[in-house]
């Protein structure tokens, strides 16, 4: 007779009940009450006994066999050995007992980053801080590929990032007060189906559609269908051009005496100055619609319209993350604030803007400022630091100068790498740049559950386990649910805990004390869900004691009684409730940025034009602009060898999405693998012919596994359609130095040779198939 058992648990794309048979995941049942689970709950049981998984401690054949340089040159080529976890520990330990010895403690790289776990203790990145922090520091990075160059700007702006991740003024304010949505990037449902920390029920898709049901005008303004849901109207602009057609907008407000000076006056700083350079005094050229529509594609007369309904009734602006993913990103989003403060429903109810809308699943979603459990890092005594998206350089460059932020930067000189949690290889740009980079270090270390690009360019490989594999605590600054998360099966092959893996090492390194505590992963969680239901109950929300908690499955925290709106207090008192920026006010014109002498990003939103785009030279040569979009089977590269990814590729690659005109120009059919392709690399991709995206734009997902067809040749094609074989590794600015994936340009063809087998899943070590 079997043995079931449901387990209630949870998931960066949702709580769910996993239902256990013999000790094996069978289901994933999204919770009940959930108005929009996502299919990715359900593919769970496919994707944890999968057999892309690390299933046993695993070393680089080089390295092991002590070659010359431990033969660097062959990561990501060569098989791996399996080892017994004691002597894979020893060889660890020695390695970062040594590098700290001989090079000091600057010199490892501390690379954690991305959706590691939706669990608050067995967050990948907390828990390798924490090890790395104990043990004398480390170099780390700062920022996220998502929104680095929000993270830079916005405190120059805004006095805090809060406009790109909350809290933003919430959906119920919106639909009660709200006549003019305007969205830049559109509202991409896709994103929708995620939460960092995980989710209790996806609240922010079902406050949309009643947004769209309440009749208010949504218009989104994006390349692509994909970002506009039913009920909303669609305006294509060319990528990256964004900024131009809301500094037009402004043109049009002052053109019709129609700018709010006195909310300008009382509430930001400078506005005079990004007046006078969209009257063109700054420059001798107005920024008139005239003007913008040639750069963005936009009918000049539609300009005129959408400005003048921004005064007309109550009007909020989006920009969805994407916008300043690009050359200049700043600017996208410093002229969405200007055009909002000019249009001036900034801090009323239902009014003024956000920068990320439905760029994640419960992003604006009514609810009480609460405490969530996290583990807590400690302090990095080194203060050595990269922003993220700068990986490549420092390994390239040790030693290079660079400026970040106002200041004047050395990379450090790393000498190993720590990778736990997240796959660069999945989200950095320019892949080949990045496989170079890679054979730098002397080791990296990785702590993976599959087989990615990532771990087959590492030297030592520890298998990790799953959410399933471990209990945990699920939460999230957007959301209004604590999360428990049961452990539901037994570690698949030999993976373990990223806790015991680093409880382990810390032992041998005399630092188990000082990194657990005397604390086990029960002992943590009592710890840490105390801490934060005693900061809770301060704010008067008090919650139960842990073991009802973790009896229970979960605590809902009851939404906010009045709709949140994003600078309401300062619209009604500036002096009671100033900003965190110098003026106390929003700075449309910053001289501390000014100050920087940045051509890229001057100290007021401007139009500067691309590296990339497609009024660009280069567009002769590479005339399609490729935007790379979240997938909707997966999150990232997360779930990527699982069922439901792996049945939305065509011919085992990613779709890439090619207008009817665009295809018929190139003799490319719907289905057909062609090859996409620049200076750069190039890859493989399945034709989808749609007009759902316009003319002169591809679209292709992000979170194909990196398949080198020649994985030590440099610039070999990708066999998987992985977009960031042709995305530049060039920063936004020298202020953010972010990342820049959506200004890329490319060409695609039909590819006519016989299609090389897709091998991303197929493990480098003969015996690690999963149990």
């Amino acid at each position: 007779m079997s043995d079931i058992r449901r387990v209630p648990t949870a998931s960066h794309w949702g709580a769910f009940t996993a239902v256990v048979r013999d000790g094996r995941l069978v289901e994933a049942i999204p919770r009940e009450g959930d108005p929009y689970p996502s299919d990715m709950v359900r593919t769970m049981p496919d994707a944890v006994h999968n057999r892309a998984r690390v299933a046993r401690p695993s070393v680089r054949r080089s390295w092991l066999g002590n070659a010359p340089d431990r033969g660097r040159e062959r990561r990501g080529a060569e098989d791996f050995v399996a080892v017994p976890w004691d002597e894979a520990l020893d060889m660890v330990a020695a390695e970062v007992a040594r590098v700290r010895r001989e090079h000091g403690h600057e010199s490892i790289f501390g690379g954690s980053y991305g959706w590691s776990s939706a669990g608050r203790f067995h967050h990948a990145k907390s828990q390798l801080h924490r090890f790395l922090n104990v043990g004398g520091g480390f170099t780390t990075q700062v920022q996220n590929y998502s929104y680095a160059a929000a993270i830079t700007i916005l405190p120059h702006i805004l006095g805090s990032i809060d406009a790109v991740q909350g809290p933003v003024s919430s959906w119920d304010g919106i639909l009660q007060h709200c006549r003019l949505m305007i969205c830049f990037g559109g509202l991409p449902r896709i994103n929708m189906q995620i939460e960092a920390g995980g989710m209790g029920a996806h609240e922010g898709r079902d406050w949309l559609q009643k947004i769209l049901d309440a009749g208010i005008r949504v218009v989104c303004i994006t390349p692509s269908k994909e970002d506009v849901p039913d009920g909303a109207e669609w305006l294509t602009i060319r990528p990256n051009t964004d900024t131009a057609a809301m500094l037009a907008m402004i043109h049009v407000l002052l053109d019709d005496g129609v700018v709010d000076h006195e909310f300008l006056a009382r509430c930001t700083v400078g506005a005079d100055r990004v007046i006078a350079y969209v009257e063109g005094r700054a420059d001798g050229v107005p920024k008139t619609p005239d003007w913008a529509a040639a750069i963005t594609g936009l009918d000049a007369d539609t300009i005129r319209a959408l400005a003048r309904g921004l005064t007309r009734q109550r009007s909020f602006i989006n920009a969805s993350w994407s916008l300043q993913r690009a050359d200049r990103g700043e600017q996208a989003y410093w002229a969405a604030i200007a055009l909002a403060c000019m249009a001036g429903h900034v801090g009323l109810p239902g009014g003024g803007f956000a920068l990320g809308l439905a760029s994640l699943g419960n992003m604006g979603v009514p609810r009480r400022g609460m405490t969530s459990p996290r583990l807590p890092m400690g302090m990095n005594p080194t203060g050595s630091f990269i922003p993220v998206a700068r990986i490549s350089d420092m390994m390239l460059t040790p030693g290079g100068r660079y400026r970040y932020d106002g200041e004047d930067l050395t990379y450090p000189d790393i000498r190993l790498v720590y990778w736990c949690g997240g796959n660069p290889f999945h989200h950095h740009q320019d892949l080949n740049r990045l496989v170079q980079a890679f054979r730098r270090p002397e080791t990296v270390v990785v702590h993976e559950q599959y087989w990615t690009a990532t771990a087959r360019h590492a030297d030592i490989v520890l298998p990790a386990t799953t959410t399933l594999e471990r209990n945990d605590i699920g939460a999230s600054g957007r959301d209004r649910f604590i999360l428990a998360m049961h452990k539901a099966i037994e570690p698949v092959g030999e993976a373990r805990d990223d806790f015991a893996i680093f409880t382990a090492l810390a032992r041998r390194l005399g630092l188990e004390e000082a990194f657990t505590e005397g604390l086990d992963e029960m002992g943590w969680l009592r710890r840490i869900y105390a801490e934060a239901a005693g900061a809770n109950a301060a704010r008067g929300m008090p919650f139960p004691e842990f073991d009802s908690f973790w009896a229970a499955g979960h605590i809902e925290v009851p939404p906010l009684d009045e709709p949140f709106t994003m600078f309401g207090d300062l619209r009604q008192d500036p002096a009671a409730h100033p900003l965190n920026t110098p003026s106390g006010l929003i700075e449309l014109f910053s001289a501390r940025v000014a100050s920087f002498g940045d051509p890229h990003c001057p100290g007021h939103p401007v139009w500067i034009e691309p590296d990339e785009w497609l009024g660009a030279p280069l567009a002769a040569r590479y005339p399609l602009h490729m935007l790379s979009h979240q997938p909707k089977t997966r999150l990232h590269g997360q779930l990527d060898s699982a069922e439901l990814s792996r049945s939305a590729k065509i011919h085992g690659r990613e779709p890439v999405h090619i207008h009817p005109e665009d295809a018929a120009r190139r003799g490319i059919s719907d289905g057909m693998v062609v090859r996409v392709f620049n200076d750069r690399g190039a890859t493989l991709a399945g034709a989808v012919v749609t007009a759902d995206v316009m003319p002169g734009v591809i679209r292709l997902a992000t979170g194909a596994w990196y398949d080198p067809a020649e994985p030590v040749a440099p610039g070999s094609l990708d066999k998987h359609g992985n977009p960031n074989v042709l995305t530049a590794d060039r920063p936004t600015s020298a202020v953010s130095q972010a990342p820049t994936a959506h200004s890329t340009l490319v060409e695609v063809e039909p590819y006519r040779g016989a299609l090389p087998e897709v091998t991303a899943f197929d493990p480098p070590v003969a015996d690690i198939a999963a149990e």
